[in-house]
């Protein structure tokens, strides 16, 4: 069954704009499906069937005479020269929508897409499965935590109990597990992560332990929504520092984790310069982490740093889907005062507090008085993020937001 998308529309509207249309995002959130979807009456050319991609490589200047545009073209990654004739074909047709390409190694893929296909290609992500594409909700605005936003989000939301977070949470977001009960939680993402670090891992990086590596990642995973500390993750897993940085940038690069900048301002004595790490699938983290079951997960040490990190790449979804790119902070002092999420827009800074309980307060906004000290930009309304039922106010300027309302 396929879900509709809130990326198509973004899809469609850069292929108005550029010949090229390039999707790329972590393997398996449905990128093939997409543009399968979207495009269902153009030749499909996939580089994963061996002798395909060889011909590719062999003699990319009479690829496409074969099956010349518009095409889509899957794995694009794996045959980096075609990157060239396509530029040349686009440049002497000056066609839009003419190839639409997808790819799951981001790095790889984006290093020939900016040698070759400069201004000529319409880049997006995409991102597993939101809480909206789930509960097939309409509603594709990026997230803001402004009254006028969730005045109008909130007259489209429909009910989300805490079981239901919980269950999605544990489920994980990519589309062939969250959308088959049937399919077996653990022995899905066993899979995954074999197929990843024997397809994707080995492509970016010489990883000569594939064990280290999978603790590696596991230890990423119970750090997920906590500080970045790079010497304790490589003590953990026993490699250098050095290791640990390069293979963090290859979770990064394939869409496995996301590194929340830290915000810094002269104002703000002694801020954190560490980003946090988040991981993007709790339902692979919580594998990770063996946590086995939604009752557990909820319940769980890692309650609270998970549901954060869900939360942040729920908004994240959000902006991607619509074809923006989110402008994400968190502040921490040196007194330890945080807070979790800052959105930067229109030299604006709208914070944000994420908890897991359906009853916040103005406690939990006190440290937002961090912001008074920056005269550079302005503060907007802000709130608390949290499992409530309702939106209501705390104050003038905040609300209590329910998870439901991103």
């Amino acid at each position: 069954m396929y879900v509709k998308r809130h990326i198509e529309e973004a899809v469609l509207k850069r292929a108005k704009m550029k010949g090229a249309v390039v999707v790329t995002g972590a393997r398996q959130v449905g990128k093939t499906t997409l543009i399968e979807n979207l495009k269902p009456n153009i030749p499909k050319i996939t580089f994963d069937d061996l002798p395909t991609r060889h011909r590719a490589r062999s003699s990319p200047s009479t690829f496409f005479s074969i099956t010349p545009p518009p095409v889509f073209v899957d794995e694009v990654q794996y045959a980096p020269e075609i990157f060239h004739y396509i530029k040349i074909l686009l440049d002497n047709s000056h066609n839009k929508g003419d190839f639409f390409l997808t790819g799951s190694q981001s790095f790889e893929l984006m290093q020939s897409v900016t040698e070759s296909l400069a201004g000529r290609a319409g880049i997006l992500e995409l991102m597993g499965l939101s809480l909206r594409e789930m509960r097939h909700e309409a509603w594709n605005k990026p997230f803001m935590p402004t009254f006028t936003y969730l005045k109008e989000r909130n007259e489209h939301k429909t009910g989300l109990s805490i079981l239901d977070v919980w269950k999605m949470i544990h489920r994980g977001c990519l589309p062939e597990l969250a959308l088959n009960e049937d399919f077996d939680w653990a022995d899905f993402y066993a899979d995954y992560i074999k197929t990843y670090i024997e397809r994707d891992v080995r492509r970016l990086t010489q990883v000569a332990d594939e064990d280290s590596f999978y603790k590696f990642t596991a230890v990423c995973a119970a750090m997920s929504g906590q500080l970045l500390n790079l010497a304790k993750l490589a003590d953990d897993v026993g490699i250098s520092v050095p290791t640990a940085k390069r293979w963090l940038s290859v979770l990064k690069a394939s869409g496995i984790v996301y590194l929340l900048k830290p915000y810094s301002n002269n104002a703000i004595k002694r801020a954190v310069k560490t980003p946090k790490l988040h991981f993007l699938d709790i339902g692979l983290a919580a594998y990770l982490t063996r946590w086995m079951t939604p009752e557990n997960l909820a319940i769980g040490a890692n309650n609270g740093s998970f549901f954060e990190s869900f939360v942040v790449s729920e908004i994240l979804k959000s902006y991607a889907n619509a074809g923006k790119e989110a402008d994400l902070y968190f502040l921490r002092d040196g007194n330890k005062r945080e807070i979790d999420l800052l959105i930067h827009e229109n030299n604006t800074l709208f914070p944000i507090e994420i908890k897991i309980k359906a009853e916040p307060d103005e406690k939990d906004i006190r440290h937002f008085n961090m912001l008074d000290d920056i005269e550079v930009v302005n503060v907007g309304d802000g709130g608390v993020i949290c499992l409530a039922n309702n939106l209501l106010p705390l104050n003038e300027k905040n609300y209590i937001i329910p998870l439901s309302l991103i």
